[in-house]
C-alpha cells in the first residue's frame, strides 16, 4: 500500500484494504458522510475540478456539507469563505477564474476550500507536487502557519524531507520495513533518517539536519 492509497483510505475516500480506521472514538465507516465531511477535508493530488469556476466559487464549495439541498450560502458559510481567503491571502485573485492561475496559486485556493470547509483535520496528498522550490516552501510554511492560526491538524504525505524537517511538528516515515512516529529531533536521536536511502548516494548530514548527495 502507497502513501496515496493510505490518505484515501484515512480520509474515507476509497475502503479501506486492511485493519480499523476510527476518528473521534468512532470507526470511520460508521460515520455518516456528512459527518465524515464536516470532520475530514481532502485536497488530492489530481481532484476533479472545473477551472472556468472563479477562486471564490471553488472555495464556497468547501461549504457543501452545510448547506441546505439548493446549496444556498448563509451568513455563516460567506463568514467561512471569507476567513479562508483572507488566512489564505487571496483578495487580489479572488476574482480570477481558476484557469487563470499558476499552479502554486491554485494550490493555495484549494487548500482555502479546504479551510473553508472548517472540519478540524485537513488531509493533502503531495501539496508541492508541479510547484518549484520557492513555491513549495511557500505551500509548506503556509500550513504550518495556518495549524498555528486555525488550531487545525494538518496531515500530508510529501517527498519534499528536507522541507518537512523544518516545517513539521511531527513526521511518520514510512518504507516497506517500518513505520516510525515521532519529533524531528525524536527521528534523528534515534537514527531513523539515515536508514530511510540507500547509504552509497545519499546520506542525512546531523550538523545541517539534512539530506545530502555523497559527492
Amino acid at each position: 500500500m502507497g502513501k496515496s492509497t493510505l490518505l484515501r483510505s484515512l480520509s474515507g475516500v476509497q475502503p479501506v484494504l486492511d485493519g480499523e480506521i476510527s476518528i473521534l472514538n468512532t470507526s470511520l465507516k460508521d460515520l455518516s458522510p456528512e459527518t465524515l465531511a464536516q470532520t475530514i477535508s481532502v485536497v488530492l493530488t489530481e481532484q476533479p475540478i472545473s477551472k472556468n469556476l472563479s477562486v471564490t466559487e471553488l472555495i464556497a464549495l468547501g461549504r457543501q456539507p452545510y448547506t441546505n439541498w439548493i446549496g444556498t450560502l448563509s451568513k455563516l458559510d460567506k463568514e467561512k469563505i471569507s476567513e479562508a481567503i483572507t488566512l489564505v491571502n487571496l483578495e487580489l485573485l479572488k476574482g480570477k477564474r481558476c484557469f487563470e492561475l499558476s499552479d502554486g496559486q491554485l494550490q493555495k485556493v484549494l487548500i482555502a476550500r479546504a479551510l473553508a470547509q472548517d472540519t478540524p483535520l485537513i488531509i493533502l496528498d503531495e501539496p508541492t507536487t508541479h510547484l518549484d522550490m520557492y513555491h513549495q516552501a511557500y505551500v509548506l510554511k503556509l500550513l504550518k502557519k495556518l495549524t498555528t492560526e486555525t488550531n487545525k491538524s494538518i496531515l500530508f504525505a510529501t517527498h519534499e524531507i528536507n522541507l518537512a524537517l523544518q516545517l513539521c511538528d511531527k513526521l511518520i516515515v514510512m518504507t516497506k520495513d517500518f513505520v516510525h512516529i515521532g519529533t524531528p529531533t525524536e527521528l534523528i536521536n534515534k537514527n531513523v533518517l539515515s536508514s530511510i536511502f540507500p547509504s552509497d548516494l545519499i546520506y542525512f548530514d546531523n550538523a545541517s539536519v539534512s539530506f545530502k548527495i555523497k559527492t
